[in-house]
This record gives C-alpha cells, structure tokens and sequence, in this order.
C-alpha cells in the first residue's frame, strides 16, 4: 500500500535529521552535471527564481549556484522522486557546472582503484 506521499500530488519532501533532501542535476540531453543538498528555504528559492539554490553542508549556509561565477542553472523542470526524498532538477546550466570548471562534476570514473579523466 503506498502513502499520499508516495502517491498524492502534493509536494511534501522528507527531509533528513539535518533537513536536507539530496539534489540531482541534470542538462536537458540528461547528462548528470551536479549532486547537492536542499533545505526547506533552498527549495522554495529554486521554485520562486526558477535558478537553483542549495544547502552547503561544509560552509553551513544557503547558496544559488553560480552566485559568485555567474554560471547560474536555470531550472527547467523539477521532479520528486517516489518517496519525495531527492529532487531531480532538470537546469540549463549558463556554463560549467563544476567548481572546477568542469562542465559536470563527475568528469572523473573509478578504474583499477584509482581516477581516470572522462572526457
């Protein structure tokens, strides 16, 4: 039996014990550009600016992406997955994703133990 959570149309996101749901972002062609968290506040920012906000767990404060390089996402569609623990955003990103400077963050793939660019 599944819940009105699982299965209702309202957007009710089970947070974790910090208030977090985990983020995806993806470009429109479906490549993976980024993983993030959300709050509440995060949340309500990306719906209400259409540009994606998120939680930063290691400077413990809000932030929108590309708020200091200008490389905003701008949020084309979002979904809740089935148990409304992770938004998938679905963003076209107005340049790299990565802090690096990487188009996406995942631009590295695990071989033999160790990291091998992907270009």
């Amino acid at each position: 039996m599944t819940s009105e959570r699982e299965s209702g149309a309202t957007l009710d996101p089970k947070y974790d014990a910090n208030g977090l749901v985990t983020g995806v972002v993806t470009a429109r062609d479906g490549g993976l550009l980024m993983v993030a968290h959300m709050n509440a506040e995060a949340l309500a920012l990306t719906q209400s600016t259409g540009e994606a906000h998120f939680w930063s767990r290691s400077r413990g404060r809000l932030w929108k992406k590309g708020e200091t390089s200008g490389h905003v996402l701008r949020v084309v569609e979002m979904r809740v997955d089935c148990d409304q623990d992770a938004i998938w955003i679905v963003a076209d990103p107005a340049g790299p994703a990565c802090h690096t400077g990487e188009p996406s963050c995942f631009y590295r793939r695990i071989v033999d133990g160790g990291l091998e660019r992907v270009d």
